[in-house]
């Protein structure tokens, strides 16, 4: 039998209040339209790749040993024409005989994805599997109060959290949300409608066609975790289900949103840190039809969604939030509207430095350096081996909060970083705000677009200096 070893899960730190999203688009807004909660929102450095490799650090730690498949789902990839779970095995270190294969074109990606790595499994291999989403929805739509940035992570495999029973499987090509090539915001159909022929049917049928198979009645299974589309859908269809308040996972939606592809995943991995072994845990997904799964809780989690969930940052500003998107035009002044051409071909040669952050340490004396050196600078050996610094936590030596250089997050804040174990270079820092810095404060590294070249299509990424901060911390 197969099953899940571990389980990760991100976040972004920054939130908001879906009344500032209210109150700032009040005059056009549908009343209807108002929904509770907050929502998560990517900082102006992320997007979905970079949520999905954080998700897998949390999953992995630094156990890198025994991968034999990445699979990434995403409604939103940052590149049409070029695999996404590639550049997410190199920043994870993972080597180059690994298989990788994208997975996109609904919110059902994820939980597909998950069903492909059990597949994949039953011939011996551990398969990651990271399901992640940014959606944007139109200033003052439905969309853009409902959607939620996160991202999640599954390592399949052995049965140290929970063993796969079953799944079953519904495809239908229902015309609810889409975007076309081109497109960055979704479209929709009549909100009752979706709600009425397609989630609440498909998901029916799905739940119900799972535990029909199995022989179960609904009062069997410890936790049930549907996807939110609505609030009050939620507990309705729970209910219709058979299921009691005290079975239903919480949805997640006041407080990260519809996270689209990732969040049954993130539901499963919320239900694995609460049911205990031997309980039995349905996740379900909805998007082009509808999956199941039946798990058997073998383990524990180890509370990374609580702890996610308290590492937050208020996001006060709407008009912040639309320079983020690139919803709205900014200045950027003559420093930010040159961006020199990319190489390419250094990238690829360099690709192991600059993605996964991995420089060199000298065998002879044990000194960590970077960028990678042939010669020790410490000792001028000859001996160095490969030293990955993206697992290192680290300490402010110095930093400059500059105005002038562009930033969409003004200032730009940059300075140099000491490693925990030796080594030190100089970061741009991120998820930070002016005067909130100190000398001798621990960072830990995170994944994050460096820059965006629009007029020559490519996305360049590397790793930035996050502060750490406490569970619960709002500043």
């Amino acid at each position: 039998m197969v099953g899940i070893a571990s389980c990760g899960v991100y976040l972004p730190r920054y939130r908001m209040d879906r009344a500032v999203l209210y109150e700032a688009v009040a005059s056009w807004l549908n009343p209807a339209a108002l929904l509770p909660g907050e929502r998560t929102v990517a900082n102006w450095d992320e997007d979905s790749l970079t949520m999905g490799v954080e998700a897998a650090r949390d999953c992995l730690g630094e156990e890198r040993e025994g991968i034999g498949a990445v699979y990434f789902a995403t409604t939103t990839p940052p590149y049409a024409e070029r695999m996404n779970a590639a550049i997410l095995a190199t920043a994870l270190d993972l080597g180059e005989e690994v298989k990788t294969a994208d997975f996109t074109g609904s919110p059902a990606a994820g939980l597909r994805a998950l069903l492909s790595a059990f597949e994949e499994a039953r011939e011996g291999k551990r398969v990651l599997v990271v399901a992640s989403d940014c959606r944007r929805g139109r200033a003052g739509s439905l969309q853009e109060a409902m959607y939620g940035d996160a991202a999640a992570a599954v390592l399949v495999g052995e049965e140290r959290l929970a063993r796969l029973e079953g799944f079953h499987s519904l495809s239908q090509d229902f015309p609810d949300y889409w975007r076309v090539e081109g497109e960055v915001f979704t479209r929709s159909w009549e909100d009752r409608w979706i709600r009425e022929e397609g989630y609440f049917k498909f998901l029916r049928l799905s739940v119900q066609g799972l535990l029909g198979k199995h022989g179960l009645e609904p009062s069997r299974i410890s936790r049930v975790a549907l996807p939110p589309l609505f609030p009050r859908d939620h507990p309705r269809l729970a209910r219709e289900l058979g299921f009691s308040p005290e079975q239903v996972q919480p949805s997640l939606f006041e407080q990260v949103g519809n996270a689209g592809a990732a969040h049954p995943l993130l539901l499963l991995a919320a239900a694995l840190e609460e049911v205990e072994p031997g309980g039995k845990v349905v996740v379900a997904g909805y998007g082009a039809g509808s999956d199941s799964l039946l798990l058997t809780v073998t383990g524990k989690g180890g509370g990374k969604v609580r702890r996610a969930l308290a590492r937050r940052k208020e996001l006060n500003s709407y008009e912040r939030y639309l320079a983020w998107r690139e919803m709205m035009p900014v200045e950027k002044g003559l420093r930010g509207e040159e961006i020199a051409p990319t190489s390419l071909s250094l990238s690829w040669r360099e690709r192991r430095a600059i993605l996964a952050l991995v420089g060199a340490r000298c065998r002879a004396c044990g000194v960590p350096q970077y960028p990678p050196q042939r010669v020790c600078v410490a000792c001028g050996g000859t001996d160095l081996e490969p030293y990955r610094f993206s697992d290192r936590r680290g300490r402010i030596f110095s930093y400059t909060e500059d105005m002038l250089a562009f930033s969409v997050n003004r200032p730009a804040i940059y300075g140099i970083v000491d490693f925990e174990g030796g080594g030190r270079f100089w970061f741009d820092f991120t998820d930070c705000e002016a005067g909130e810095l100190r000398v001798g404060a621990p960072v830990r590294m995170s994944f994050r677009r460096k820059y965006v070249d629009p007029v020559r299509g490519i996305v360049t990424y590397f790793w930035k200096a996050v502060p750490e901060v406490g569970d619960g911390d709002q500043g």
